[in-house]
């Protein structure tokens, strides 16, 4: 008698290597049906945005290219995904589903609830970790309480031993004599309608391969200075792998093994970016055990904060047109590529939220359309961070200065020259603030202020002194 078939159920995973779930199927012996189950109402409020969509467009084309590659074939599906996987047993007589964990909370209340009913009706279910380092069930702090600091979480998971790489027996693989019925990928309708796209095509190779790639290629030179290049976005300093991460093209067990084989981790550059692996996994920690945090600061006390509301200067901001070139250069990189220099985020997001007063959640609603890093966990923790609400927040009275920000990382002006052409032809004396240079030589430039480029949105002194006139009030 044929042995029952096993369903693969692929969710933010894509990919075959270090695959956790994939390895289980495969030892258990049957044929696998690969399956990605695309459920737009399970995700909201926070559904992929526009640019993570068209990411996932190319990864799942991937993805199938890949089992097609191999003689097999992904599944596609959309709806509920209880009643997806029941019709695919029902079809396909599996007794087994499998699948690797997610951690944000509207999606592990639905997986809960799968595995649940799944078993009720006879269906062996079996969860894995192919997504983290260190699951965020299994760190707290001596008290048994959630981590909120960064550092003491390092602290914490720092010395504990890394699972390794998981290499699944892809030789003992079989599939069914026939698959399911699957939907088109086209039907998910995860491509823009208004071709606005075409910058991501230029710029992003999205595949399993091309993320290995990446992470090669990094390991090879850049890794070496990163604890200084991580703050240049005028050179090509980091690994560039967060969209990778987000939809598991990569798994953070490859990063680390491709760390330890190849660096000494207790160099400066190799042991900076090791951190910063830690550091996603902090805000997957922080996201798990206070799921709120997304729609709400985990400082209670900042739902308070006397935020302002401007359609006109969130526009400004979101367009790139803020007067002040770090900023500017920044918005026009996330627009044109999905992605945003680190450095540079903290500063855009700073004078957001400082300098125009504008709230958090409008920098991390238009951050979540527009990457194609899109990431829930770090998103949050990244905008809380920038307004002083969150975990490890910096304090709101920190107010980064755009201008020495520019001169200090881009001090040639090379990477605002790159996304803002209308300075191009200006010095690096004034690149950063265009409004000091004088007539003449913003004529040579043919630069003509308040016209060609926007003078500064606001000026940075009364900036500053509004962000703190404001903390005052607050705390009042």
């Amino acid at each position: 008698m044929p042995q029952a078939p096993t369903i693969l159920w692929f969710r933010k995973d894509l990919r075959i290597a270090d695959n956790s779930a994939l390895a289980a199927a495969i030892k258990a012996g049957g044929p696998i049906i690969p399956v990605f189950i695309w459920s737009p109402k399970e995700m909201a409020p926070w559904l992929s945005g526009g640019a993570s969509k068209w990411w996932l467009h190319q990864a799942l084309k991937s993805l199938s290219d890949e089992w097609n590659v191999r003689g097999g074939k992904l599944i596609l599906r959309e709806g509920d995904s209880l009643a997806e996987l029941r019709d695919l047993v029902e079809k396909t007589g599996a007794r087994r589903v499998v699948w690797n964990r997610r951690y944000e909370g509207p999606l592990r209340a639905v997986d809960a609830v799968v595995k649940r009913e799944l078993r009720t009706a006879g269906i062996e279910v079996e969860s894995f970790n192919s997504s983290l380092l260190n699951e965020p069930h299994t760190v707290a702090t001596g008290a048994g309480q959630p981590y909120k600091v960064y550092t003491p979480y390092w602290k914490k998971v720092k010395p504990r031993a890394i699972e390794p790489v998981v290499v699944p027996a892809l030789e003992r693989i079989r599939f069914p004599d026939t698959f399911p019925q699957s939907d088109a990928l086209e039907r998910f309708d995860l491509l823009p309608k208004v071709a606005w796209h075409s910058g991501l095509i230029e710029h992003w190779d999205v595949s399993e391969a091309a993320a290995m790639k990446r992470l090669n290629t990094f390991i090879a030179g850049p890794v070496d200075s990163y604890q200084v290049d991580r703050d240049r976005p005028d050179v090509e300093g980091t690994s560039s792998l967060a969209p990778y991460l987000q939809w598991g093209q990569i798994g953070p067990r490859q990063i680390v093994a491709t760390l330890q084989a190849n660096c000494d981790l207790t160099a400066a550059g190799p042991q900076t970016y090791l951190k910063e692996i830690y550091w996603r996994e902090f805000a997957y920690n922080v996201l798990y055990h206070f799921p709120q945090t997304p729609d709400r600061p985990l400082r209670l006390e900042y739902e308070d904060f006397p935020w302002e509301t401007d359609a006109a200067t969130l526009k400004a901001w979101q367009t790139g047109n803020t007067g002040y070139p770090i900023v500017d250069a920044g918005m026009r990189q996330l627009w044109e590529t999905g992605w945003m220099h680190n450095r540079v985020r903290m500063i855009v997001s700073s004078l957001l939220v400082k300098h125009l007063l504008q709230d958090w959640k409008e920098g991390a609603k238009w951050f979540w359309d527009t990457l194609v890093d899109a990431d829930l966990a770090s998103n949050t923790l990244g905008w809380q961070w920038s307004a002083g609400c969150g975990a490890d927040a910096a304090p709101y009275f920190r107010v980064f200065n755009p201008i020495l920000q520019g001169q200090k990382f881009d001090p040639r002006g090379d990477y605002v020259r790159r996304y803002v052409p209308e300075l191009a032809e200006l010095g690096a004396e004034y690149i950063h603030e265009p409004w000091e240079a004088a007539t003449p030589v913003l004529h040579a430039a043919a630069i003509r202020l308040g016209e060609s480029y926007p003078r500064p949105i606001v000026n940075h002194k009364a900036g500053r002194a509004r962000a703190l006139a404001a903390l005052a009030r607050f705390k009042g």
